[in-house]
Order: structure tokens, then sequence, then C-alpha cells
């Protein structure tokens, strides 16, 4: 068993004043069968914990990490930003360089505007879309999370598409009443609803790879047919690309696809693992942000020069290094296959999807194709064998739903440590 009681006693002590001891519900490893791990550090691939256990991670803070915990690069950059100031609530060359940067990167983003984070992007992104659209609906996915913004939180009905209803108290039926959902890589159902509502929606808004039900890859046809429902009804398409933004390639999931949105959401990667958050698009529409234009959105720490720091140094790694997205893809690839031979060996059924530098081991003999499969698989195995993982020394996000990242610190010596942990680990759940 693994000792954890140092890491116990920090969340009882932080339930006495932080409600759950945690301040991101999925920390709390609410349904795990082990209790969070308090982490002292991270460096490379690996965190260290209260209790002085060493993890091969796979959360990499939930994906922003892409180059590794603590690279030299970008605690330098840190470093140096944080000596001539932590935060000015003024504009700084280097917002203007970060700008830059993502609008060199992504040929059709003309302009940006930097926020905190990835909720603040996706939320002023529909909000743009309401601005400049004047309507008020807006199509969301079942399964898709893009925040915690209050049209965000809805709860799809069954059927083909339906009005949400509120899935977190304190959300009112109105916020409820605008937002649209439909279950994720149904193209039937989209249609329908904009046979319903057409008139009436101004964006759709879609994580391209859906990465808070695993890792769900966009079926053939489905973002081209996305596309051209918008166009058609004059809705604009908003990529949440919050995750998959310079984790799955060059150009983000939209170039890997080969489909452009209107506007897109940026955050984790774009930050460096501190709080950062960005939306673009084309000129015509960003110019309806004030104080260019009339849609209001604005922050203190909007451009903070730490954080902008911590990007512009990622973005610098990733970006001069050619072969750096297909060597990240070559490594997830080697691990998805060697997870899938340790399961066969004792009779254990998973299905490992993965899309770049993000996956997805499901418990389950066929594919995921949207939330409703997701939550068909056997999660009770996965909490065993993300238990077992642990105790073997490798960290993975404690939930059957969410996805795991692989960072370019991730070598053949992590890779080999992961599948000799996960044929141990398959073992003690196949034995239990």
């Amino acid at each position: 068993m693994l000792d954890q009681s140092k890491s116990q006693k920090l969340l009882e002590r932080g339930r006495a004043v932080i409600p759950g001891g945690v301040n991101s519900p999925v920390r709390a490893f609410a349904s795990a069968h082990v209790s969070p791990p308090f982490i002292v550090k991270g460096k490379g691939a690996y965190l260290f914990d209260e209790d002085g256990h060493r993890y091969v991670d796979y959360v990499g803070s939930w994906g922003p990490l892409i180059v590794g915990h603590a690279h030299p690069e970008v605690v330098r950059a840190v470093e140096q930003a944080a000596r001539n100031g932590t935060s000015f609530g003024a504009p700084t060359a280097r917002e203007v360089e970060l700008a830059e940067r993502l609008c060199q990167l992504m040929p059709q983003v003309e302009m940006v505007r930097l926020v905190n984070s990835g909720t603040e992007a996706t939320m002023s992104a529909v909000r743009l879309a309401r601005g400049v659209t004047g309507r008020a609906k807006f199509v969301k996915f079942i399964g898709c999370y893009h925040g915690h913004g209050d049209a965000f939180l809805i709860e799809a009905g069954s059927g083909l598409a339906t009005h949400g209803v509120p899935s977190s108290p304190g959300v009112p039926e109105g916020t409820a009443a605008d937002t649209l959902t439909a279950p994720y890589n149904d193209l039937a159902s989209l249609t329908e609803l904009f046979a319903r509502h057409g008139s009436d929606i101004a964006a759709v808004i879609v994580e391209p790879v859906a990465g808070n039900m695993g890792c769900v890859p966009p079926v053939d046809g489905y973002l081209e047919g996305m596309r051209e429902l918008c166009t058609r009804n004059g809705a604009l398409l908003i990529y949440d690309e919050v995750m998959t933004g310079f984790r799955v390639g060059a150009q983000s999931a939209q170039g890997r696809f080969g489909v452009a949105p209107d506007l897109v959401a940026f955050g984790k990667v774009v930050g460096g693992g501190l709080p950062l958050g960005a939306y673009g698009g084309a000129a015509h529409l960003m110019q309806h942000i004030s104080p260019a234009g009339k849609v209001y959105q604005a922050g203190t720490l909007s451009g903070n020069p730490i954080a902008v720091a911590a990007g512009l140094a990622t973005l610098d790694i990733i970006m001069r290094d050619p072969d750096f997205f297909d060597q990240l893809e070559r490594t997830t690839q080697t691990i998805g296959e060697g997870l899938t031979r340790a399961a066969a060996k004792v009779d254990i059924q998973i299905t490992v999807q993965s899309v770049g530098s993000m996956g997805c081991a499901y418990f389950s003999p066929t594919p995921v194709r949207n939330f409703d499969e997701a939550a068909a698989t056997d999660t009770d195995t996965f909490y065993r064998f993300h238990a077992a993982m642990l105790e073997h020394g490798v960290y993975l996000a404690p939930s059957p739903f969410e996805a795991f990242f692989v960072s370019a610190a991730h070598g053949a010596e992590e890779v080999e440590f992961t599948l000799e942990a996960a044929a141990k680990s398959f073992a003690q759940v196949a034995g239990s």
C-alpha cells in the first residue's frame, strides 16, 4: 500500500478552510481508491509528493506542461520577468510580442485578446459571437467542457438535441434556456438544431478533439459539416482549443484537421504553466471588442508579464524543432500500443485513443465516439487501475473522462518505466 500519511493530513487540514480541501474538484480524487498526493515539486517528466514518492507524470498540470516541469528556459524567463515586477495593469511590449506570435502561428487568426484562463477565453468568445450576430442562443456538445461559466454548465437531455437544464446549483434556468445541446460526433442532431433554431443561434462552440470525455477525435466529415452549417445559417464557429492548442500540432487542431473556425479560444500551453488564455479570430470580428468596439471584456491581470514570459518561452521551445510534434506523437503511440499489449496479456480489454500528444485508455473493447459511450466504459476497473499505477509510480488523472498528456521530457526511460508499471497494475486488477 502507498504511504500517504502526510498528504492525508494536509487534505484534512485543507478541508477545514477550503471546500473539500482542494481548489478544483477533480483534485479531490473523489471516486479514486487513493487520496490525492500533495505535490512538493515537479522536474522534467516527474512529480514528487509530500510523502517522498516520485511519479512519472501524465497530467502535466492538465495539459500546459508540454516541455515538462520546470524547464530551465521557462524558469529563466519567469525569473527575469519577475525581477522587473509581477504586474502593472498597463500594456507591455511582451504582450504585443505574444499576440504577434499567436497570429503568425495561426494564419486565420488576425487579432487576439489575452486573458487569464481558458474559461475566460471561451466565455469571452461566446459573448463576442452574441454581440456580433445579435443572437442569444449557442450550441455546445454533451460531454464537452468549456470552463465553469454559467452558460457552459448545462446538462443534456436524451434523444436528438434538447434545451439544456442547469447541471449545477446557482445556474439560472434563464441562462440554461439559451444553451442548446447536441451529442458530440452526431452531425444529424446538429442539423436538426439548426433547422429548429437557426435564426437564433449565435455560435457553435466545440472541442475539435473532445478532451473531457477522455480523448475523442472528430469522425470524418464532422468538423466540415459543422463549418458548413454555421456558414449557411450565419452563426460563428468557435473552437475551444484550450486543451488542443499547440498540443496536437504546430497549428493546433484547426491546422491538423484543415477546418478553420471563426473564433478560437486558447489556454494551457500558451501560458507555459502559468495562468494565461487568449481568444482570437479575424480582425473584422475582433474589432468589436472594447475599446475598439462595444463588446466589453476586461481583466486586471490580463497579459500578466510573468505569464506572458512563460508562454513565449514555451512557444520558442516547441517551435524551433521541426520534429517536436512528430516525436511527441510517436511517444504517445508507443505508450498506447504498450498499454494495449499489457492489458491483453491478462485478458483485460482496453481501447486507447490518441491525437498528437494527448490520449485516453478506455476500459472498453470498442472505440468511444461521444460522452454516452465514454460513460458506458468500465469505470470501476479504471479506478482500480489508477490506484495501482499510483502505487507503482505513475501519476494519471483520477478520472476515466480525462486525457493523459505526454511531454517532451518523457523519454525512453520514462516510457519503459510506465509500461512496466502498467503490466504490474493490469495484473493486480485482473487478480483482484
